[in-house]
């Protein structure tokens, strides 16, 4: 016996630990948390239904020829691979999507004679990287993508639409900060660098602007220095990012700097619908131009953008997104050009939660708890909570073997109202229902409610 038990301890002793916290990079919410990650995720997709945007989801898992035909970079090293089983060894290579983007040209291709263009559709659904795990930054996330897709054109209004609707969704935040536009299009600087006879530079020069505002601008210019531009073209591009405001001022600058080149006027034309657009829509205070944003992926040929939230300017964008012409080019030698923007919501949460910044969610409860006293009441408990559940009311059932106290406490921590059924609530039309909140009882019929203005029977 002492034997035995000894075997037992040392088995005990040298079993290891599971590690049950979740993977670095991934987000697991308590409930009430939850709810509120919930509420956002809902009125993103209300918003986005309320401006004609149809909502489709693409698989998580593509062919990794398909997520890579348009990436570059450090993408190929950053995507899950999924591991075959034996049983599909005969699969092509997959791994799990990094974008929406790059999904979202697939299924174009796949269904366009199916769709009707121009196309306006939604994704919300979860993205993966696999990135260096960072505060605030996750390998497992949320995107809430909107693009609009024309077969061989789609007029620049489009835009305007675009950024409208995401301005639209952001209001429902009630967040205690506007959120603010910054537009411009990536025409205006192309044209500008043409003008000057740097085209051949024009990656390095993008990327050079597009990390201007994380660096001083001593060194944004010594970045410009080292790739060897004159002294007078790196003063006109430093004077060039510094421009912005609202549309007359901006566009007004743009034009006095008289750059004799059709793609940087086409940009500036452009730019100025945008805005007008957008002013004519009362969103003047919330849309400026700005000609820091140039976006770093290379598929943007038009119309960029991005969110600040002005006053928390140090978390930076909150959304972005632009126009695109090509997006299609590597499946197929039709034109589908489009323009999109993203929410992500995971990081976006996560900072508007420490921030403080979101509107407290309602208290995650349920509407009701029906309590049977014993088991000879399951049935017509289960029963109640079927008709309040027609009737559109959240409803659980108690149905653990308890004393009646215990089960009145846990029915408090999880519902507004609990409703008891004993022996001679069986078979009964009235009921009482107790507010757990003021403790007070009230009579509901239970056969007669169709909402909540007829519940309360006296």
């Amino acid at each position: 016996m002492i034997s035995t038990l000894y075997h037992i301890y040392a088995i005990i002793k040298t079993m290891k630990k599971i590690n049950t916290s979740p993977i670095s990079g991934t987000q697991e919410l308590l409930p009430e948390i939850q709810k509120s990650f919930d509420n956002l995720k809902t009125k993103i997709n209300d918003t986005y239904n309320s401006h004609g945007f149809f909502n489709i989801e693409t698989p998580s898992i593509e062919r990794t020829e398909i997520l890579l035909a348009k990436a570059g970079g450090d993408t190929e090293k950053q995507i899950y691979k999924v591991v075959k089983t034996t049983e599909a060894e005969s699969e092509a290579d997959q791994a799990l999507r990094f974008d929406h983007t790059v999904p979202l040209a697939r299924y174009v291709i796949e269904h366009e004679s199916n769709l009707t263009f121009p196309f306006k559709v939604s994704q919300i659904g979860l993205n993966f990287r696999g990135e260096r795990a960072q505060k605030g930054r996750f390998r497992e996330f949320y995107q809430c993508d909107i693009d609009i897709i024309g077969r061989d054109n789609l007029p620049v209004a489009y835009d305007a639409d675009v950024i409208s609707t995401l301005l639209d969704t952001f209001s429902t935040f009630e967040l205690e900060t506007p959120v603010l536009a910054r537009i411009s299009n990536r025409k205006i600087l192309s044209g500008l660098l043409e003008a000057l006879k740097l085209e051949d530079l024009s990656k390095d020069i993008f990327s050079i602007i597009d990390h201007s505002e994380k660096v001083t601008p001593e060194k944004t210019k010594l970045d410009f220095e080292e790739l060897k531009i004159k002294k007078e073209d790196i003063k006109k591009l430093l004077n060039f990012i510094e421009l912005n405001g609202e549309r007359s001022e901006v566009i007004t600058a743009l034009n006095n700097l008289e750059i004799e080149n059709e793609t940087f006027n086409a940009g500036v034309m452009e730019l100025d619908q945008v805005l007008y657009l957008l002013e004519s829509l009362g969103l003047k205070e919330n849309a400026i131009a700005d000609m820091k944003i140039v976006r770093g992926l290379d598929y943007y040929t038009g119309t960029v953008f991005e969110f600040i939230l002005p006053e928390y300017k140090n978390i930076g964008s909150v959304c972005g997104g632009g126009r695109y012409e090509n997006l299609t080019g590597y499946f197929s030698e039709k034109a589908f050009p489009g323009v999109g923007g993203s929410i992500g919501l995971t990081r976006l949460f996560y900072v508007l939660n420490e921030k403080g910044l979101l509107k407290e969610a309602d208290e995650n409860k349920i509407d009701y708890a029906v309590i049977p006293v014993s088991e000879h009441e399951f049935d017509e408990a289960l029963n109640v909570a079927k008709k309040l559940r027609e009737k559109k009311y959240s409803t659980t059932t108690v149905l653990t073997e308890k004393k009646l106290g215990d089960k009145m406490s846990y029915a408090a921590k999880i519902a507004k109202h609990g409703i008891v059924i004993g022996e001679e609530e069986i078979g009964g039309k009235i009921l009482n229902a107790k507010n757990f909140e003021t403790g007070e009882i009230s009579e509901i019929n239970i056969e007669v409610i169709s909402n909540p203005e007829d519940f309360w029977a006296n």
